[in-house]
């Protein structure tokens, strides 16, 4: 993989381009084809029914999905059959029944989830780290892609006016140009998927100006992205007085949104910005209605909410667990998804008329953003774990000049996945001392790993923030952040 992203960043800036183009044809036909239209209308179609409707077509669904698993799936029918060998009479068809399933068991036993009629071969397989620092692969098959992606058109797109023609920009975490550039262009141009993948990794104070250019060059019409991300082009935007930024919605992802944070975004953008919330594990999968409040997408995942290990009622928080509905070739029941909430009180309804179950609050994705040498913010650090042998790892970066790796390494780790990580991280970060430490175990906090934790003092960490922002206070004439969420 570093090889090859090496051979990419050599290339001329429109072979650039056209690599991520071939890529975004690669990724169109599998998220999307013939039955993609009428797939988001049945989405919206569902959007109508009743609170009733959709707790009896969840149950159908779930059933079916606990008898898949426990008689098709390897890792859960061998549970299953030591279960009966034990004496162990439980029905699997009660959900309570199963254990709560940790993301240690998905990475170490991997294909073991993948059911028997499903060949790895013809699935694409997605990995992610997540918020947790347990690298992770989960396998999707082309239907299930192409039935996630329509329910992303329905309630992101669609339920912000936002047609299938529209050019969109996103602010994510591949490097598609090197981070030692100082010359735009900053992104690519993704002619497949009409889609300008623009770096999170250079949101100097400098170098913003040209991310507002090219947003009106491609004539975007909206855009995507880390809070954090958006947040930094919104704000030099403001700070330099430009006015002709106009998007249909800003679509937040990824990471917590902040109350300051939305109202720079939406000011700089005119526009409404929208929270999403999902993770590539897809057992749970959230957005904004134009009401304020996170409305589940009920086909993705069975959502629990937990405390010591039991069920809680509404209102009450706990644990988020999820159990895939949607995802029938890799399905996994009572996963840990490592994320605490709550889950909102039915009976109090929703301004926007859905009756879609909501999310009444979310205390995770607490992940730090590390900061670079010139005060840039840089979040998205899960590739660096891509293919490497570790069961678990966090990035502390102790000063903007130190970053300590703590892992716990699988049983192929060797001096050149240690030099590999160190690789990665200078790669986004600039030239850092990295420090790795293999260890046995790594804390927790509740249950909880840290992934990312930046111990820079926050007033330390404000002060490099604005002066790359070149602004003295952190939220340029905006109230001072709160930790929010929409209620």
């Amino acid at each position: 993989m570093t090889t090859l992203l090496h051979l990419y960043h050599g290339l001329p800036i429109s072979l650039r381009s056209a690599a991520a183009t071939a890529r975004g044809l690669y990724l169109r036909y599998w998220r999307y084809g013939p039955r993609t239209a009428r797939l988001v209308e049945e989405a919206l179609e569902r959007d109508t029914w009743s609170r009733a409707r959709w707790q009896d077509w969840q149950q159908v669904q779930l059933a079916q999905v606990l008898h898949r698993a426990a008689t098709q799936v390897p890792y859960y029918r061998e549970q299953w059959s030591l279960r009966r060998r034990r004496g162990d009479r439980a029905s699997w068809e009660v959900l309570a029944n199963w254990p709560i399933l940790e993301k240690e068991a998905v990475q170490r036993y991997g294909p073991g989830f993948v059911a028997d009629d499903c060949a790895r071969w013809r699935m694409m397989c997605e990995r992610t780290s997540g918020t947790t620092g347990t690298p992770l692969a989960i396998w999707k098959t082309r239907p299930m892609l192409q039935g996630l992606y329509a329910l992303s058109v329905a309630r992101t797109r669609r339920w912000n006016g936002v047609s299938g023609n529209q050019r969109w920009a996103v602010l994510a975490g591949q490097l598609v140009v090197p981070v030692a550039q100082r010359k735009p262009p900053f992104w690519v141009w993704n002619a497949a998927l009409r889609q300008l993948y623009m770096s999170t990794y250079h949101l100097a104070a400098d170098l913003l100006p040209h991310y507002h250019d090219a947003l009106l060059q491609y004539r975007i019409g909206y855009i995507a992205g880390y809070a954090s991300s958006l947040y930094a082009v919104a704000l030099e935007a403001l700070h330099l007085g430009r006015q002709d930024l106009s998007m249909a919605v800003a679509l937040s992802r990824a990471e917590p949104l902040l109350d300051h944070q939305r109202a720079v975004i939406a000011e700089a953008f005119h526009c409404p910005v929208r929270e999403t919330y999902g993770m590539d594990e897809n057992v749970a999968a959230a957005s904004e209605c134009t009401g304020g409040r996170l409305h589940t997408w009920p086909e993705v995942g069975w959502m629990e909410v937990v405390a010591d290990g039991r069920p809680v009622p509404p209102g009450t928080p706990g644990e988020f667990l999820g159990t895939s509905l949607l995802n029938r070739g890799m399905p996994l029941v009572r996963y840990r998804i490592g994320d605490h909430g709550q889950l909102a009180d039915p009976a109090e309804g929703c301004a926007c008329g859905r009756d879609l179950p909501v999310i009444g609050g979310i205390d995770g994705r607490t992940n730090d953003l590390l900061l670079t040498v010139d005060g840039r913010p840089v979040f998205w650090l899960n590739p660096i774990f891509y293919e490497i042998p570790v069961q678990q790892a966090q990035i502390i970066q102790e000063t903007l000049e130190r970053v300590q790796v703590r892992y716990v390494p699988g049983p192929h780790f060797t001096a050149q996945s240690a030099a590999t990580i160190a690789q990665r991280l200078r790669s986004r970060l600039g030239q850092v001392q990295v420090v790795l430490q293999a260890v046995s175990e790594l804390p927790r906090k509740n249950g909880k790993l840290r992934a990312v934790v930046c111990q820079i003092p926050p007033a330390e960490r404000e002060a490099i923030l604005g002066r790359a922002a070149g602004v003295d206070a952190p939220t340029a004439g905006v109230d001072a952040p709160t930790a929010g969420r929409p209620a």
